[in-house]
């Protein structure tokens, strides 16, 4: 029991002891708030402190550097792995708010950017031939080639991101697959995926040039088969539609011939009528057609005497003389035969001759025969011609010329504006057709015409000097010190002043004593020592005063503590009992 009660006691004196301790630093917490109170130095250390942290943060901020993009729509992946080297280097970095971008210093952009593709950052999600460097020993034909065709398509890739409008680029490549048999063989297609930037398009030409570039770097792919789509989904070598047989290589050069011939009708214009009476267009038809003709003609024949002999073919013929040995060969048969051993009698002619004879004379003559064959071929005339026609050809052009009215002055000293004469035109038209190369044949036309221009303000189209970027960067920086410099102001006359001024301010004098009776009124005699003890016994009288207005105070605040927190004083009353046991 009494251990109890012994434990019990204790336990109220820790308890007690430990509120005897919250007391004290609750009246130490209030002593030095009257302390911070009644010594106005400390207040004016914590405020000087507090405005000295404020400016340096404000000039940290003032020489804050200014940021810029890094890079861009990044992958997560190349992301992490930028800024694991950024903080390796030192260098700060931000995001926008979207996340979309990376931002460093600007004097460090193009610094990071050289170091960090150095070290193969970023890489973009594509490997190129470099995954054909650590291949596995054995590895089958079937993954090789499918390497091969993984590192060609990264390849491709990168060729076509660093193209200006293309942020990023997906290559996918169906591989042609050979076969002995013509009608199996499939041939190789490809698909493009570009992903742009913000506000950039590609053109007619910069998408031929993609689909040509990957159709000449994959075997038997053709350009047809080489499709082409952005981010959006949209089809950029649709073929057909209403420009499509004009790539824009052919606009392109359809534009620059025109602007030649206007350049040229205009800078001969211009050094007559100036710079702002004359405007020119051109309207250029060009054949873009490629033909290709060949034509083979023959002349007749020349006269004998100027004819070129090709060839010439001679064939002759000639019988005659005696009977040529015939038969058996032998003696008998080379035996030339005799007269006819029966004669036979034929009926004499007018000349006493009888036809007899004649036979006789017709059989004694030996037989003979000339033939001659000749054949002469003369060269034949042949023209073989083979025209290929000019691609881009000027077909027709067609030219429209305005020409303001001459600046004059009227009778009475006016200025005024009259038009050109008949003279003046013609002659600007012939200087117009010389300038352009004018074909009646062609079927060109000139139009010239003289009309008032609308009358513009001559206001300065070059950028005004506070419009320069340079020197709105330099104004912005100056701001920001400026308004650096104004806090700093504005934190002295409000805070810093205020409290030197009540530090530094000197005590009025206490007022003196009104003198006494006695001390005003009386005789003549030496009050010197009577005035003295009485300024004594006002300081006395001062001091009690003080002391006891004191002790009033602090029993005041000793009451309201007791009324306030009666347990707390009496826990104080039982720990001075304690002490004084």
């Amino acid at each position: 029991m009494s251990n109890a009660a012994s434990a019990n006691d204790g336990t109220a004196r820790g308890a007690d002891t430990n509120q005897a301790s919250q007391g004290r630093q609750g009246i130490s917490a209030a002593r030095l708030l009257d302390s911070f109170r009644t010594n106005s130095l400390i207040p004016l250390l914590i405020a000087g402190a507090a405005v000295v942290a404020i400016i340096i943060a404000l000039l940290m901020w003032a020489r804050s550097p200014d940021y810029r993009v890094l890079y861009s729509n990044l992958s997560e992946a190349d992301g992490g792995r930028i800024i694991s080297e950024l903080e390796q280097r030192g260098v700060p970095y931000r995001f926008t708010e979207g996340g979309q971008a990376l931002l460093v210093p600007g004097d460090q952009v193009h610094t990071l950017r050289l170091q960090l593709a150095e070290a193969g950052l970023p890489q973009g999600g594509n490997v190129g031939f470099e995954l054909m460097d650590n291949q596995a020993f054995g590895i089958s034909q079937f993954a090789e080639h499918v390497n091969y065709q993984r590192a060609l398509e990264g390849e491709l890739a990168h060729s076509i991101e660093s193209l200006g409008p293309v942020s990023q680029a997906r290559v996918h490549l169906a591989m042609a697959k050979p076969s002995v048999f013509v009608r199996d063989r499939e041939p190789a297609k490809a698909s493009v995926v570009v992903t742009l930037h913000n506000g950039r398009v590609l053109g007619d030409g910069q998408v031929n040039a993609i689909v040509h570039m990957v159709s000449s770097s994959v075997p038997e792919l053709a350009a047809q088969d080489v499709t082409v789509v952005d981010q959006n989904g949209r089809l950029l070598s649709l073929p057909g539609g209403s420009n499509r047989d004009l790539d824009g290589t052919q606009l392109d050069y359809i534009e620059e011939v025109e602007q030649s011939y206007r350049r040229r009708i205009e800078n001969i214009l211009i050094p007559i009528l100036g710079a702002q009476n004359v405007r020119a267009q051109v309207a250029a038809q060009i054949d873009f057609s490629r033909r290709e003709e060949t034509s083979e003609r023959y002349g007749p024949n020349q006269p004998p005497n100027e004819a070129a002999v090709r060839s010439t073919q001679h064939s002759a013929s000639y019988t005659g003389g005696d009977e040529l040995a015939r038969g058996i060969p032998g003696a008998l048969t080379n035996t030339p035969p005799g007269a006819a051993p029966s004669p036979i009698e034929l009926p004499q002619q007018d000349d006493g001759a009888t036809n007899n004879d004649q036979a006789n004379a017709d059989d004694s003559r030996p037989p003979s025969s000339l033939r001659q064959d000749n054949v002469i071929n003369y060269e034949v005339d042949r023209n073989v011609e083979h025209i290929q026609h000019r691609t881009g050809k000027v077909d027709r052009l067609s030219v429209a010329v305005v020409v303001n009215y001459r600046d004059s002055l009227d009778e009475d000293g006016e200025p005024t504006r009259e038009p050109l004469s008949d003279e003046e035109l013609a002659q600007i038209d012939r200087l117009v057709r010389q300038a352009m190369g004018f074909s009646m044949a062609r079927g060109d036309e000139v139009e010239v015409v003289n009309s008032p221009f609308t009358q513009q303000d001559d206001t300065d189209t070059d950028r005004a000097w506070w419009e320069s970027p340079e020197l709105q960067s330099l104004a912005f920086t100056l701001g920001r010190y400026l308004l650096v410099a104004l806090a700093a102001l504005l934190l002295y006359l409000l805070i810093l002043r205020p409290l030197i001024k009540r530090h530094t301010q000197v005590p009025l004098p206490a007022p003196s004593p009104e003198p006494s009776f006695s001390a005003t009124v009386g005789d003549d005699r030496d009050d010197t020592g009577e005035d003295k003890a009485l300024a004594d016994t006002y300081e006395l009288t001062r001091q009690k005063k003080r002391k006891s207005a004191a002790y009033e105070q602090n029993l005041k605040d000793l009451r309201e503590m007791a009324l306030e927190d009666p347990r707390l004083v009496a826990m104080i009353v039982r720990s001075w009992m304690t002490q004084d046991d």
